[in-house]
């Protein structure tokens, strides 16, 4: 068997591996982004509504959205960032709680920030969670949308590197007469 014959042949392989493969990559990043949207869309998240003091300046294009996409989940995130720094006077949850502890755990007031602070950090961990796993679904139906383009040039390469097909001649008589038309 000749080289190229053999590279043909894995090249046909490999094609028809991503062939498949590429759609069911693409299959998937809709599916899981389709699985967030329905997660988010059931849990009726919503940005306050335009004007609100509770709603940060660089996020009023958000004013009265209900959070439905990852974009949104992250947006809807750093609002909550924004609302824990605030009442925490930009102070980590690990901080505030280290400063309960150590003042007896008596202190009312670093007990409701340590809760806020908790609270907050909960939600905004999982709504980056969502926007995060929304991206790997754009990162699915990219890599879903190559691999599908490479089993075409694979494909195609592979039909270029099959051998000429050589037609011989049934008795030497018959080639002696082509050679006398040509």
């Amino acid at each position: 068997m000749r080289k190229s014959s053999i590279a043909g042949l894995l090249l046909a392989t490999a094609a028809a591996a991503l062939v498949v493969a590429g759609p069911v990559m693409i299959y998937e990043g809709v599916h899981g982004q389709n699985q967030v949207r329905a997660e988010l869309t059931a849990q009726k998240i919503t940005f306050p509504a335009q004007g609100s003091e509770s709603l940060p300046a660089n996020l009023a294009d958000y004013a009265g959205v209900t959070v439905t996409t990852g974009p949104q989940a992250k947006a809807y995130a750093d609002m909550v960032e924004t609302h824990v720094q605030a009442s925490t006077g930009g102070k980590t949850y690990s901080e505030v709680s280290g400063a309960w502890i150590a003042g007896g755990m008596k202190d009312a007031t670093l007990a409701q920030q340590r809760q806020t602070a908790f609270m907050g950090e909960s939600l905004r961990a999982s709504l980056m969670s969502a926007y995060q796993a929304w991206m790997l679904g754009y990162l699915a139906i990219g890599l879903g949308a190559l691999l599908t383009f490479l089993s075409a040039v694979f494909g195609f390469t592979a039909y270029a590197l099959q051998p000429a097909r050589i037609k011989v001649p049934a008795s030497p008589e018959v080639l002696e007469h082509e050679k006398q038309k040509i």
